[in-house]
């Protein structure tokens, strides 16, 4: 990846212009599913359908064998949280959430996903502190600020 590339779109997440936001944020996830090359996107791409026909078990055996084969390619370990938080197995979505954050610090996708993932299980503290991160990278974003206010409800 292009570090000034990258630089200029995570700066144009902090846009008050909602359209460089919008444009940043669609870039952002190319990139990621575009990591490693048109098979990569292919077998993403595979996974959801296997979601979307709700044949989870296939889903998650191409993931599975994704991740086992690229260890490095962080949509791959996001697109398997996604379907473990589906599944309600949110330990192993926030552990793939936070193998993705390891990879990429800034996936705001992961970040949002681990906050969703403490949210559900009432862990409201790492919650918060995922939300919040999740902000740092995309502040605009009203989803995590009202999660995050959610959360915060939750533990007064």
């Amino acid at each position: 990846m292009n570090k000034s590339m990258i630089s200029a779109l995570l700066k144009g997440l902090k846009n008050s212009d909602e359209a460089i936001r919008d444009r940043a944020t669609r870039e952002l996830w190319q990139i990621w599913f575009e990591q490693k090359g048109a098979v990569g996107l292919e077998l993403l791409r595979r996974a959801q359908i296997f979601l979307e026909m709700h044949d989870l078990d296939k889903a998650e055996d191409l993931l599975a064998t994704l991740v086992l084969q690229q260890p490095d390619f962080a949509e791959a370990w996001n697109r398997r949280a996604v379907l473990r938080y589906i599944q309600g197995n949110y330990q192993a979505a926030i552990a793939d959430c936070e193998t993705v954050i390891q990879l990429n610090p800034i996936h705001f996708g992961a970040l949002h996903g681990l906050g969703l993932c403490h949210m559900a299980i009432a862990n409201y503290s790492p919650a918060i502190q995922a939300f919040r991160q999740a902000l740092e990278v995309q502040p605009y974003s009203l989803e995590n600020q009202r999660l995050l206010l959610e959360c915060t409800a939750k533990l007064s």
